[in-house]
């Protein structure tokens, strides 16, 4: 939810440019030190060409969607796909099947309850082309689309509802597991804040107040809480930066945090003070721990591995050592299995692919 000079990295709504950014620039650096991954078991790949990220699970563990750019799939930019994942990785030529329209350019996608609808944004009402990155001069800038909005599609494709139909950048939605819920970033109010609306699109109201981007958010297991990253401008020069890029849709997010807030926006706690880029949070099955992609250990700037921590920011522990590019972690339903993008043998190309692993607590 990822689009360029790499110097940090954003969360849900454009991974597979930054992905592909990252691989094309730096496959030859060498990486940190190597860490066990102890947690991590059965790792198989899923996914086999192009820039693949944001993989979610059904609510039946049985299915996930993702969005995806692979040119041989006939997409242009990132479009929607949904798969069975016991048929992925088997036949490194199939294609998964596209649930976008296949106009425009699409992200943040996730499972309804009845495993039957799929949520994603795009921007095809807008405009049936691809929208044009933006120009970076140098900068690592992302595009706040206006033309986004959340739809809901049935497997076979057929939009079957809009959720938003505001001005403006509405996107990176997701359910809360009692599937009574969404979570959505939006620029309705001014700012780049989260915003939850009833499963139906009803009763939409605002999350967040303070300044800079929310956004990644996800529920936790018992669906009272939410996760997220966001970037908090403090000074007057960091104000006025994000001010005037946002009023241009644009942001050039240079520290991302993890925070937790319950749904409703109180009681907002900031997890991880680690500077750099920490984003993609999500929690673990038990409630107390989440996962995250960070690379506040990386020298350079890049070198992106998961992490995990405890909810009140103690006990910081490493997850991932492969690659230079590891993010987009979340827990099957029930917690069996963890599933998330990385660049990991994909033998000195620009691909990041899926990947599933069973989890070792």
């Amino acid at each position: 939810m990822k689009h360029i000079i790499l110097s940090i990295t954003l969360a849900a709504a454009a991974p597979a440019v930054l992905a592909q950014h990252e691989n094309h620039n730096h496959t030859a650096t060498t990486p940190a030190p190597k860490v066990a991954e102890a947690h991590l078991k059965n790792l198989r790949q899923l996914t086999f060409g192009g820039d693949n990220a944001e993989a979610y699970w059904s609510f039946d563990s049985k299915a996930i969607t993702f969005q995806s750019n692979y040119k041989q799939w006939g997409v242009e930019c990132d479009q929607i796909f949904t798969s069975p994942v016991k048929k992925m990785g088997k036949d490194t030529a199939r294609k998964s099947a596209m649930v976008s329209t296949g106009l425009g350019r699409t992200t943040c996608s996730y499972f309804m309850p009845d495993n039957k609808h799929i949520l994603y944004a795009s921007t095809h009402e807008g405009d049936s082309a691809c929208p044009p990155n933006p120009e970076s001069n140098g900068k690592y800038v992302w595009a706040i689309y206006p033309d986004f909005d959340i739809y809901v599609a049935d497997l076979k494709g057929n939009i079957t509802q809009k959720l938003t139909n505001t001005p403006g950048y509405d996107a990176e939605g997701t359910v809360s597991p009692d599937g009574k819920s969404i979570v959505f970033t939006s620029t309705r109010s001014g700012d780049l804040e989260l915003w939850v609306m009833d499963i139906d699109g009803s009763t939409q109201r605002q999350v967040t107040t303070g300044l800079g981007y929310d956004g990644g958010a996800f529920f936790s297991p018992d669906s009272k809480k939410l996760v997220f990253r966001a970037s908090r401008p403090q000074t007057e020069e960091e104000i006025t930066k994000y001010k005037d890029l946002l009023s241009r849709g644009l942001v050039e997010p240079t520290n991302m945090e993890i925070y937790t807030c319950n749904v409703d926006g109180s009681d907002l706690k900031q997890v991880t003070q680690l500077g750099k880029a920490n984003w993609a949070p999500f929690y673990h099955p038990g409630g107390k721990k989440i996962i995250f992609s960070s690379n506040h250990h990386s020298k350079r700037g890049y070198d992106f591995q998961l992490y995990m921590i405890n909810e009140d920011g103690t006990s910081l522990e490493r997850i991932t050592n492969e690659s230079m590019f590891n993010a987009f972690p979340m827990f099957s339903p029930g917690g069996k299995q963890l599933i998330f993008s990385s660049n990991r043998n994909n033998h000195g190309t620009r691909d990041t692919n899926l990947f599933l692993a069973d989890w070792v607590d």
